[in-house]
């Protein structure tokens, strides 16, 4: 692979990153998008410094 095949993919990674952020953050202005994580059903546990998430409703809900 030459110089130039490299720069093109990098510059295609570097810009489908760009458009990956951005529509993370239109989906963070999705009011019921902003409940994700914090769904009855999903688990926190959190015992000292140390913490488990589990969101098991979350995943069925995506799954579906």
């Amino acid at each position: 692979m030459d110089l130039n095949t490299a720069g093109r993919i990098v510059i295609g990674l570097g810009i489908a990153l760009i458009a990956l952020g951005g529509i993370l953050l239109l989906f963070s202005r999705i009011p019921f998008l902003k409940d994700f994580g914090n769904l009855p059903g999903d688990i926190r546990i959190q015992n000292g410094n140390v913490s488990c998430f589990f969101p098991v409703m979350s995943m069925i809900i995506i799954s579906i």
